[in-house]
Parts: C-alpha cells; structure tokens; sequence
C-alpha cells in the first residue's frame, strides 16, 4: 500500500547514519535538508524540522527468518522489551513483532509475518516494505471516516473507536490511526502528533498537518 513516507526529524545526520550503517538500508537520495531509505516496496524519507518528532512504523519481514533477523538486529542495537520480553506473538496476525528505537526515537517495528517465507540467507531482500505507519491525531473519528471514503476499509466493521487503536488497510499493510497520549507497546513514549506525507501505490496521497488534520488528493 505504501510506495513512499515522508516523515520530519531534528536529528537527520544521525538518522542518515543510522539507517546506512547500523540497518544497512541503501540511502537512494541526499541533500542537506532530507534523505530517502529504501525498505524493500517503500521509500522512507527523513526532512529536517526544528521540531523534535517521532512516528511509529513498522516493517515486514519474512516469518520464517524471525529468528536470525533478532540475531543480526541485536548485534547491532538493543531491543525494546515491554514486562521483560523483547518479543511478543500476536495471534490476530499470526507474526512475531520485536521494537527498537532510532536515534530519533521512532518506534520501529519488524514483524514476522508467519505466512511469508524467505529461503536462503539473511539478506536485504528480508526487509519486504513497510507494514504499517502511525497517524496520531486528536480529530481520530474525523480522520478516520475520511480515510475510509478515500477507499481504505477499516480492519473490523467500519465504526471508528476514537479512544484506541485503528486499523486501517488490507493484507499486510495498514494505517494505525491513534489518539495523543496512546502508551505504544514495547516504548515508554506516548503517541504524539507530528506532520507526515504518504504516497500510495496507486498515486494517491496523503498529508498531516502538524495539528493533525489529513488532507487528501489524486483521488
């Protein structure tokens, strides 16, 4: 669903870093003021703010590595646990998720979808595109609906919950649409509302502004 996500931040040196060395992630464009990453069918990039902001996403990987994806992750950063565990089932998605933070503190997830296998060795290959991305904002039914007249179906039913969790999209790849002060698993940040753009597959776009209200265009 996603081609691109941009995403602001006020450490973008380190972020650059961070996703070249540390995740090993090709870094296909550069300037002074923003980078783009490529994870696997989506493009991430990263523009500079004077604001400090911090998203969630996460990243689908193959099930079948889970286990030495963990290996290779932890050799090079320090899983977030939550009740002293760095990795929980979910049984509604049948994956395994573990999370850590970047420099920045976005919450990044990589979730083993047990359906999806990947023979072979470890590679970059395993990082299949991004899984779901987080929209914080307080205008959550609002948003919401909107999201679904755009033609993006709610996971269950199609009544928004504007005081938790929603799930937005289809097969792997879902918009998890959040009110303020929501305690992320696995992170001891509460959701916050920062600007963000994405462009869909189809070419569709999507922007949040940095009070939290979407606009929407080439429907």
């Amino acid at each position: 669903m996603f081609k691109s996500v941009l995403f602001h931040t006020d450490k973008l040196k380190l972020l650059k870093r961070f996703y070249a060395n540390v995740l090993e992630r090709e870094i296909v464009a550069s300037t002074n003021e923003q980078f783009t990453v490529n994870i696997g069918e989506t493009d991430i990039t990263f523009q500079q703010s004077d604001v400090p902001s911090f998203y969630h996403f996460a990243i689908n990987i193959p099930g079948n590595q889970f286990v030495i994806m963990k290996a290779w992750i932890q050799d090079r950063l320090t899983l977030n646990k939550d009740g002293g565990i760095n990795e929980i089932y979910y049984s509604s998605l049948d994956s395994d998720s573990m999370y850590f933070e970047d420099p920045a503190g976005n919450l990044i997830e990589l979730i083993g979808r047990r359906h999806r296998d990947l023979f072979g060795d470890l590679t970059k290959e395993a990082f299949f595109d991004i899984s779901e991305v987080g929209i914080t904002t307080p205008y959550v039914t609002q948003v919401g609906d909107d999201l679904q007249d755009f033609g993006i179906p709610l996971r269950h039913g199609t009544m928004i919950d504007p005081n938790t969790l929603n799930y937005l999209g289809k097969g792997d790849t879902f918009i998890v649409l959040t009110p303020p002060d929501w305690k992320w698993k696995f992170s001891k940040n509460k959701a916050e509302t920062h600007p963000l753009e994405m462009t869909l597959d189809d070419g569709r776009h999507l922007a949040l502004d940095e009070d939290g209200v979407m606009t929407f265009s080439g429907e």
